[in-house]
């Protein structure tokens, strides 16, 4: 049996963490919701429906802000691996779309965030990644593997936690996109892309 350990940065922990704990009281507006969802049509009259309290709006703005704090991590994390030096093409191509793939959740978010009046949070001016344990394109990989299963763990774990159930939909788009992240990454390591009929 294949003994599959991911490396994964403490320092992504904590901003999970903040998204659930944070996402575990609270229900995000209908503005919130269409933002995430990507739905264009209904983006068009957002303005109409931001009619939440001011602690309603609080709380959306401090789920939001985890998540983008997640997502800014997951970017520079992709951006070491990318200028490391040791991917192969192919391997920095599939790097270089997924990290596009968290910068448009991050721009969502950040969006989302504003339009609800709240300040987006930035990225932090460095992370805590174990650089000095990536000497090989597979170091990268499972480092990589480790923060996608990361965000999938999050997002099973918050799913059930929205009272709203557009809310939960939006957050399982989201999943599917970082189950398959990690699928594809695990793929690349020469392991079972789907290691278990349940995630999470």
């Amino acid at each position: 049996m294949t003994t599959d350990k991911i490396i994964e940065p403490a320092s992504f922990l904590p901003g999970r963490r903040r998204f659930l704990t944070t996402g575990s009281k609270l229900t995000l507006s209908a503005a919130a919701i269409t933002l995430l969802a990507g739905c264009e049509g209904m983006r068009m009259g957002m303005a109409d429906k931001m009619s939440s309290s001011a602690d309603s709006t609080a709380n959306d703005v401090a789920i939001l802000n985890g998540a983008i704090d997640a997502e800014l991590e997951a970017i520079a994390a992709y951006q070491l691996g990318a200028e490391s030096g040791l991917l192969s093409k192919g391997v920095l191509d599939v790097a270089v779309a997924f990290q596009g793939d968290h910068k448009e959740h991050a721009n969502l978010l950040a969006s989302t965030v504003t339009q609800l009046g709240g300040a987006p949070n930035g990225p932090q001016t460095s992370y805590d990644f174990p650089v000095d344990k990536l000497k090989s394109e597979r170091d990268v990989v499972e480092f990589a593997a480790g923060l996608e299963k990361g965000a999938v763990d999050a997002y099973v774990a918050a799913i059930p936690l929205f009272g709203n159930k557009d809310l939960a939909q939006a957050a399982g788009k989201i999943l599917g996109a970082e189950a398959m992240h990690w699928a594809t990454l695990r793929g690349a390591l020469g392991l079972n892309p789907v290691p278990s009929p349940f995630v999470g």
